[in-house]
């Protein structure tokens, strides 16, 4: 399953809005296996994604856009990262 990682910022202005729907809501992200973190004064975060619907991913951002910048970026995990380089460069496979 793709693994996504989501950096959020929080737009100027809008912590203390930010704060009241998150608080209330909990930010649920529906469909997505997820852990998120935040950084201490809780004005930037992350959020570790798992999923195969991206569209669940443009969702939550655009959800979520009035009060945070979003940075998205798929990546991938070790072993996956290792056979596909292991493709490109078989010399250096084991």
């Amino acid at each position: 399953m793709p693994f996504y990682v989501m950096e959020w910022k929080m737009r100027a202005g809008c912590p203390k809005k930010a704060f009241e729907c998150f608080l209330g809501t909990g930010a649920p992200f529906p469909g997505v296996k997820m852990q998120r973190f935040h950084a201490p004064g809780s004005v930037n975060g992350w959020i570790i994604a798992e999923t195969d619907d991206i569209t669940a991913i443009y969702a939550h951002a655009a959800e979520w856009a009035e009060f945070l910048e979003w940075n998205t970026t798929p990546v991938l995990p070790d072993e996956e990262a290792g056979a596909t380089a292991a493709k490109v460069f078989p010399e250096f496979a084991k």
